[in-house]
């Protein structure tokens, strides 16, 4: 199909182009399952050495690996490392420093607001359910997306050769274009028109074997991974990031608001998004989120793939609370963020504990109003801000940085993130006081 006829198909029928066929290269010559695997295995291991982004530019393909995947995989570095001509480098420092301001606040954003809403959609949900049944392996979720986001994020990460956030996404973007063949067993644009591939028996095991045995419609369903699911993703990142701030009484001024979509913007383009999907204000981003989701809830799948997604989140998240009276706080706050149609859609608008509700609602209302109060006397003052600190502390030491399973990142980006986190134990906006509180909430050492 010709590169413009391909962009009159609705997005949830478009994929990447420039990814796919670096793909489709890559596995040339890889004929069944189990050769595919191993092909896939061998540039798993070279992406590995995409540590930097000025790295990239030295990067040589092992003489082992296949000649066709090699010279894919020098093409695609080539032609997709580059940041688009509209990105603004003072834009994206500023949303960097936004990040590490909100440090701790951030992780109880990723897994309240941005990680459900990302289970919203039924197809996206049937990509990640099939991805290595998920619900099984929630910290694998929450660690592969901290090993984009911490890259990005972190100070230079899009923007100097030492940063990491190019290389990183790079290596998401050509695992979503892998996905995408494995479950079409072929190229995206061969799909379209082609009937329903036909789920076959697993014929080994691991998540590729698996991918390739599930099946798919796309005429029904979309294209696995489409440039509407990305754009999504990409809004749960930061629109819903940003929302979520403004729930809790800690919006942003809106050119912050506006820097900070703007950073991951640029993200999505390195990504491979159309910028025409993309939201450069927070009503367009509004928008557009509520249209796509409006979309994907027309589509009913059976068995639902959401409910045990969401599940298997919150269960994690309660697990990390002692109290047994604050365990639905998790449940509560994704309720508070997302809103009611997301709570029904995942399914997590069961009954909870009275007792429970009634702390997490009158504690909110409280918290709110103090803070309002102090906050006219001293600029910064937010207990708000100091609980879903705590909350998201615990969720960083169990999840990100926990030191039997470090975040799968080079060895040098892995350090800055650990000296990051180590910058987040203290909040520059709160008092003393509130800090040395917030250390005995979180189970950390009071210092002096």
């Amino acid at each position: 199909m010709h590169h413009d006829a391909a962009h009159l198909l609705s997005p949830s029928l478009r994929a990447d182009p420039p990814a796919d066929a670096t793909v489709a290269r890559m596995l040339a010559g890889a004929d069944g399952p189990h050769a595919i695997a191993d092909r896939i295995a061998a540039v798993s291991r070279e992406m590995t050495r995409w540590e930097t982004n000025g790295g990239l530019a030295g990067w040589r393909p092992d003489p082992s690996l296949d000649p066709r995947a090699a010279g894919a995989l020098t093409d695609y570095l080539a032609s997709c490392q580059a940041l688009p001509d509209w990105a603004d480098p003072a834009r994206i420092a500023r949303a960097e420093a936004l990040f590490m301001d909100m440090s701790m606040l951030s992780c109880t954003l990723l897994f309240c607001a941005s990680l459900p809403e990302c289970y919203v959609l039924p197809d996206l949900s049937a990509v990640l359910h099939a991805a290595g049944q998920l619900e099984a392996h929630t910290d694998y979720r929450v660690r592969s997306t901290a090993a984009m986001i911490f890259p990005v994020m972190l100070e230079g990460g899009l923007t100097t050769p030492a940063g990491g956030g190019v290389a990183q996404t790079l290596k998401v973007r050509l695992i979503h274009a892998t996905i995408r063949h494995l479950i079409l067993r072929g190229s995206p644009e061969d799909s379209l028109g082609a009937g329903p591939v036909r789920p076959l028996a697993v014929a080994g095991g691991g998540i590729y074997h698996t991918l390739y045995a599930h099946g798919w419609d796309t005429a029904r369903n979309g294209m696995p991974c489409n440039q509407e699911e990305l754009a999504f993703t990409l809004l749960t990142f930061n629109y819903v990031f940003l929302r979520g701030l403004r729930k809790l009484g800690l919006g942003l001024a809106r050119q912050d608001e506006e820097d900070y979509l703007h950073a991951w913007n640029v993200l999505g383009h390195v990504l491979g998004i159309e910028r025409s999907l993309m939201a450069d204000t927070m009503e367009e981003a509004e928008r557009a989120f509520a249209e796509i989701q409006a979309r994907g809830r027309q589509l009913v799948r059976a068995p639902d793939p959401r409910p045990a997604l969401a599940a298997a989140l919150m269960q994690a998240m309660e697990n990390e609370i002692p109290l047994r009276l604050l365990k639905p706080f998790p449940t509560l706050l994704t309720r508070l963020l997302c809103g009611r149609d997301a709570t029904r859609d995942l399914g997590l608008n069961a009954r909870l504990p009275l007792l429970s509700r009634l702390l997490f609602t009158g504690g909110l209302a409280a918290v709110r109003a103090i803070d309002a109060v102090v906050r006219i006397f001293v600029p910064g003052f937010s207990i708000s801000r100091m609980l879903t600190r705590v909350f998201g502390y615990r969720l960083v030491t169990r999840f990100l940085m926990d030191q039997t399973r470090p975040l799968r990142l080079p060895e040098a980006l892995l350090n800055e993130v650990n000296d990051a986190t180590e910058q987040w134990r203290h909040d520059p906006k709160a008092p003393r006081w509130m800090n040395r509180l917030e250390a005995r909430l979180a189970g950390r050492r009071v210092t002096p």
